[in-house]
């Protein structure tokens, strides 16, 4: 599993890449723990190369998320997979993200 955190055009990216499972989601969630620190960006979760995310992946994005929205930004997931998107509509986490 690969994380890279970057800015872009005035929003904080977190590109993914790998399966984010169990066991690579302790090394994820540090990789992503700057975005806890941004305030007055939006953060873009890149998804186009994650292969899989298990719910240790999707606590890790609803605790971003939770921080973001409490200091008044916004989470996009952006280029999820059928097999991700699947994930997300399950557990009813597609209804809680945005998605571009």
């Amino acid at each position: 599993m690969k994380t890279t955190i970057q800015e872009q055009d005035g929003n904080m990216v977190a590109i993914l890449e790998g399966s984010l499972d169990t066991a690579a989601a302790p090394e994820t969630e540090k990789a992503m723990n700057p975005l806890n620190d941004v305030e007055g960006k939006n953060i873009i979760i890149d998804c186009t190369a994650l292969e899989y995310i298990s719910s240790a992946g999707l606590r890790i994005f609803l605790g971003i998320l939770q921080n973001t929205e409490e200091k008044g930004g916004h989470v996009y997931i952006k280029g999820v997979n059928d097999n991700v998107r699947s994930v997300f509509a399950i557990t009813g986490f597609i209804n809680i993200f945005e998605f571009c």
